[in-house]
């Protein structure tokens, strides 16, 4: 653990006693008790946050280089209900705001957490931050989380007057990227980590995502939300799905053909174009000489496409086309005013790897520090995830179990959860609530039905995780009680079938 010199003398206990106080780049400019009721909500995200106990609130800065300027708190319960652990929490998409939620989740079980804007304020998909100023992309991409953990550990340590006994990271999207970042480079900041849905391929990500807006926006196709509805139903029907759940997605071999129109385009017919935009989100992303970059998405996912890949009213923008038009407007371009016209999805993937690759992309299958140290690491996604192709993810734990010397190796660290039906992070028609960050809460707090408890007990007693229970809550709501569930065992990516 890293030590640091302090500006000045903190009586343990004492909220504001935090205050100026100096730890490497990081300073430490509020540090406020807190007592119940207590509301947050960020200016960037529509969720208000409400924290029902005391804890000691503490806001830092850090300054690792002229322009960064990466904002972070620490959020510590009393003496007496810490159970002696530290979470770090992850972000979503280009980051820009804390995810208090998660922050008060993680403080509600014991833990001291921290989160960080990763060097910038903004929407999630705002990336203008970037332009002329690779410090914060930087930031943002590998080191704001790291220097986070730092502070936030050194904060722990200065007010219980004693570190915390193991450190934990959740994260999910973009969160998953930086857990595995946080695996790669910097192994020794955490005792287990977990990375869900990570956006670890961001620039492959990134270039798919304008490649298929640009086919769905091509002259004669027309894939509406009607037409994901009849794609679902074709599917479901060919893929034998239970309960609107395809099971084992790798196993459905559906021909979206079989609803071309034969004479006119209409709601429940695909046109060549159509088709065309399809066979790529399918098949994936490949470079000039036809080698996958990034897989496609599964079949059974069409009705969660809604929003990521096909907007919701007629004129309005795919997540996935604002995604990828303002990574390579700011980031790789730097021009405000590029558009995706002309698209040549080989030449700028090529382009981006050069400029930012090595500081975004988290594909790193070498974990052998962080196994060495005694790491752990839990994975999952949902087969349904419209944002990050599933499939993804099973290319990159594969190639995990390939570096540790086979999969029974990879396993004695890693665990891969794989969730029929669900979406990104969470939600979908499938059994999707067992915690982590962006997911509806576990219905309890042990290591069968919650991601951070089968962690925990991983790490402090040797218990790896052999299954986890997804639980379907009626609607998606925790409050009208639970549907159903369904148990989920680790996945051996090697053992699967490849991507097409």
């Amino acid at each position: 653990m890293a030590m640091f010199l302090f500006g000045g003398a903190a009586r343990a206990g004492q909220c504001n006693a935090l205050l100026g106080l100096h730890f490497g780049a990081a300073e430490v400019t509020s540090a406020l008790a807190i007592a119940p009721p207590f509301r947050i909500a960020s200016p960037y995200r529509p969720e208000t946050t409400e924290v029902k106990a005391p804890f000691c609130r503490v806001i830092g800065v850090i300054r690792p280089d002229p322009g960064s300027e990466i904002a972070f708190e620490v959020w510590l319960p009393p003496a007496a209900s810490w159970n002696g652990r530290y979470e770090g929490v992850g972000n979503g998409g280009f980051a820009g705001s804390l995810v208090y939620r998660a922050m008060a989740e993680g403080m509600a079980q014991g833990y001291a957490t921290s989160a960080t804007d990763t060097g910038h304020g903004g929407e999630f998909d705002d990336a203008r931050w970037a332009i002329g100023h690779p410090e914060k992309v930087r930031d943002f991409g590998e080191r704001a989380i790291h220097l986070t953990a730092l502070a936030a550990r050194a904060v722990i340590a200065t007010y219980y007057s004693r570190p915390a006994e193991w450190s934990y990271f959740s994260g999910c999207s973009d969160g998953g990227r930086e857990a595995l970042m946080e695996a790669e480079r910097y192994p020794e900041d955490y005792d287990g980590i977990i990375a869900g849905a990570p956006a670890a391929p961001w620039v492959a990500l990134t270039t798919a995502a304008v490649q298929g807006a640009s086919l769905l926006a091509a002259p004669g196709a027309d894939l509406t939300p009607a037409k994901l509805d009849a794609i679902a139903a074709a599917t479901e029907r060919a893929c034998g799905a239970e309960g609107g759940v395809i099971s084992d997605p790798l196993a459905c071999h559906f021909d979206p053909a079989t609803l071309a129109c034969t004479v006119q385009n209409g709601p429940n017919c695909l046109t060549a174009a159509d088709l065309a935009a399809l066979r790529f989100l399918y098949g994936g992303l490949r470079d000039g000489e036809q080698h996958l970059l990034l897989p496609g998405f599964t079949a059974g996912s069409e009705r969660e496409w809604r929003l990521w890949i096909v907007p919701v009213k007629a004129g309005a923008q795919s997540l996935q086309r604002r995604f990828g038009t303002a990574f390579f407007a700011d980031m790789i371009y730097e021009d405000p005013l590029w558009t995706m016209a002309g698209f040549d999805a080989p030449r700028a993937y090529r382009e981006a790897e050069a400029k930012y690759g090595a500081v975004l992309d988290a594909t790193d299958p070498d974990l052998s520090r962080f196994a060495a140290r005694g790491g752990r690491l839990i994975l999952y996604h949902g087969w349904y995830d419209p944002a990050i192709p599933a499939r993804a993810t099973l290319t990159y734990v594969a190639a995990v179990e390939k570096a540790a010397g086979g999969a029974e190796k990879a396993a004695q660290f890693l665990r891969l959860f794989m969730v029929p039906g669900m979406a990104h992070c969470g939600h979908g028609p499938g059994a999707n609530a067992f915690g982590g960050v962006f997911g509806l809460p576990a219905p309890q707090h042990d290591p069968e039905h919650d991601v951070l408890a089968a962690l925990d007990a991983w790490v402090r007693e040797g218990h790896a995780p052999e299954r986890l229970i997804a639980t379907k809550y009626r609607d998606d709501d925790p409050a009208k009680g639970v549907a159903g569930e369904r148990v989920l065992t680790p996945v051996t990516a090697s053992a699967l079938p490849a991507a097409p």
